[in-house]
């Protein structure tokens, strides 16, 4: 057996918020490929993890909540893997950390007859 010392692991969550924290234009595209994933309901829960990414990169869950006049608890549950949170949230969550909501294009529109 080797005498190495390996150097401690880093979790990907706490890398990814750092990297969150350090770069806004990474942090907003990020999101938005995440949050892309809401229209699938077998991968919703990547959107709403990556919002909770995003929030706690920018001051924590629990200032976040208190800045967008939410409580704390219902910030967890609406941002976890099953949450599902209302427009209002989203939208107060997304206010908080300096973002918000927009529209594009589908890519293949559909056709309405």
């Amino acid at each position: 057996m080797s005498n190495k010392t390996l150097a401690a692991s880093v979790s990907h969550a706490d890398e990814t918020i750092k990297e969150l924290r350090a770069n806004r234009d990474f942090a907003v595209e990020y999101l938005k490929a995440a949050l892309e994933e809401l229209d699938d309901p077998n991968n919703r829960a990547a959107g709403l993890l990556a919002l909770r990414d995003v929030a706690e990169a920018f001051g924590g869950l629990g200032l976040v909540a208190e800045q967008a006049g939410i409580s704390r608890e219902a910030l967890y549950r609406s941002l976890s893997p099953k949450g599902n949170p209302t427009l209002k949230t989203l939208l107060a969550v997304l206010k908080t950390v300096g973002m918000r909501l927009s529209v594009e294009t589908e890519p293949h529109p559909q056709v309405h007859g």
